[in-house]
């Protein structure tokens, strides 16, 4: 027990003071988002994914991950999870495939830490994949992106 505990919280090399990322990518099947400036990896982060992580969401209520090129267009400190970085999802062209099929394509996808009192569980929240379709990192680890990822940042999300 002491050993996964020390596990689930052993902290990590932090970025420098004054690092930026100028895109984040995420890879889904790798479960890994990735901060990068300019063409240079500067730090990667296991993630936990929504539900049913295979394939692009469609519909609200799907679990599903988005997949494509969006931004990171607003942030919210004061979100039922430890931070949240919000993801323009969905495209105009999202929309329209969605309605087209008469199904809500969903909204509010966020990068963020463990839900607000769940803190505790550390890196264990990544056993499963327990999002609506959001990426989950550890408290931690989005206070370094939020400090370090600015709003409009470029991000891409891949299957």
């Amino acid at each position: 027990m002491v050993v996964v505990g020390a596990w689930a919280h052993w902290p990590e090399t932090a970025l420098p003071e004054g690092s930026r990322a100028s895109e984040v990518v995420v890879r889904k099947a790798a479960r890994r988002l990735e901060l990068y400036h300019d063409s240079q990896l500067l730090k990667a982060y296991p993630i936990a994914l929504g539900r049913h992580p295979t394939g692009a969401k469609e519909r609200e209520g799907d679990g599903r991950t988005p997949e494509g090129v969006y931004r990171l267009d607003y942030r919210n400190a004061h979100s039922a999870f430890h931070k949240a970085l919000h993801i323009s999802y969905p495209a105009p062209s999202e929309v329209i495939a969605a309605r087209a099929r008469s199904a809500d394509p969903g909204g509010l996808v966020m990068i963020h830490g463990i839900q607000n009192g769940l803190g505790w569980l550390g890196r264990l929240h990544r056993v499963i994949d327990w999002t609506d379709g959001c990426i989950a990192v550890t408290d931690p680890e989005m206070d370094e992106i939020w400090r370090v990822v600015p709003d409009g940042t470029r991000i891409e999300l891949r299957p």
